[in-house]
């Protein structure tokens, strides 16, 4: 069963230790900007922390534009070979994410190998903002949020022909048809 690296930015506290532990295991550096993963702070409204990480994804833009075909998909996880990457960052450029970086320290780029199954930042997070989960349970929050707002609803109101009408949900099977 394949396993996804998941964000849940609520959670997250902006710490970067996910960043720091990935730097080290990787690089053995104490270099944020050396980490296959980055928290985007934005300030002063709304505050947002978001690690991006990447979405190891089955039909990988950043494998697609490889000149050296050095990004391949190996049981799920899109891994970098080191030894046939050419050092053009087209990957770097190609990812919608933005989750592949570069460093001037380093020759190759920087992705997220998901640490052999087993992600550092994952173990480390102190507010558990980073999850490994099943792949077939991807979305299931948003799915039960989106349902959860709709049974905290009283009313909707629409647009039928220009005329602005309301239901009220105590109300529903007693509309006039």
């Amino acid at each position: 069963m394949s396993r996804k690296l998941t964000v849940i930015p609520e959670e997250c506290s902006g710490c970067s230790i996910c960043e720091l532990v990935c730097a080290i295991r990787h690089f053995g550096v104490n270099n944020p900007k050396k980490s296959a993963i980055r928290v985007m702070i934005t300030y002063p409204h709304p505050v947002v922390r978001m690690p991006i990480v990447c979405s190891q994804c089955k039909k990988a833009a950043c494998a697609r534009v490889c000149p050296s075909d050095a990004l391949r998909s190996i049981d799920g996880v899109v891994q970098l070979i080191k030894e046939e990457c050419v050092s053009c960052y087209k990957c770097v450029e190609a990812c919608p994410f933005g989750a592949i970086y570069a460093h001037e320290d380093c020759e190759l780029p920087i992705k997220c190998d998901m640490c052999g199954g087993d992600p550092e930042c994952v173990k480390q997070c102190p507010k558990g903002a980073l999850r490994l989960i099943p792949e077939e349970a991807l979305g299931e929050s948003q799915r039960l949020n989106n349902v959860l707002s709709y049974a905290q609803m009283k009313e909707i109101e629409f647009y039928e022909k220009g005329e602005k009408k309301t239901i009220r949900y105590a109300e529903i099977g007693k509309e006039e048809l």
